[in-house]
């Protein structure tokens, strides 16, 4: 944890003040004061930024979606697995799975038109080498006609649960179907 140090006048009047003043502004940047009566006696006040889980959001990632996405990475049993925020349980839950027989536009067709998602694709293509690779495809998909609450939801737990999924090459965030086009992967991965 970070630890900054403000020092104050030795005035309580200017202290409690300043904490005041201080205080609303350090809780919107997600800033906590830890003070006692012997540090403001000393005139010192440590401020920590807040760790642990996710501040913004609070949602957690299930255990199901992270085997799930473990299957698809190691195991290859998925070609692509959607994932949806379960308000109720707080936390991210695998909405659908795709079978290694699927195709993409099997992929797109199940992205809802109306709602945002999270979505992982293992795209296998052929080199120029000749050689055959795969690579892992986040999405952040978030249309233009889905609630704004959602689309702030989603925005604010997509780095925590980027990170929770290890083995990612490319991030792609989407707002309309163009956006999810075949051509968009094959660009990025060669």
């Amino acid at each position: 944890m970070t630890k900054y140090f403000f020092f104050f006048s030795k005035r309580k009047k200017v202290r409690f003040f300043f904490f005041q003043w201080l205080r609303p502004i350090l809780l919107h940047f997600s800033l906590y004061a830890v003070y006692t009566p012997s540090s403001l006696s000393l005139s010192t006040m440590s401020f920590r930024i807040r760790g642990g889980t996710n501040a913004s959001s609070g949602m957690g990632i299930a255990d199901h979606s992270k085997a799930t996405y473990m299957e698809l990475q190691r195991k290859k049993v998925h070609r692509y697995v959607i994932f949806k925020i379960d308000e109720k349980k707080n936390e991210v839950v695998v909405e659908k799975t795709g079978g290694p027989a699927e195709s993409y536009d099997d992929f797109t067709a199940a992205l809802p038109e109306n709602d945002c998602r999270y979505a992982v694709y293992d795209y296998d293509f052929v080199t120029s080498e000749n050689c055959q690779k795969s690579k892992i495809f986040f999405f952040a998909w978030s249309p233009s006609v889905s609630r704004i609450r959602s689309k702030m939801l989603y925005a604010t737990s997509k780095d925590r649960f980027r990170r929770e999924l290890e083995g990612i090459h490319y991030e792609i965030q989407a707002t309309d179907p163009t956006e999810v086009e075949l051509e968009v992967l094959k660009e990025r991965a060669n």
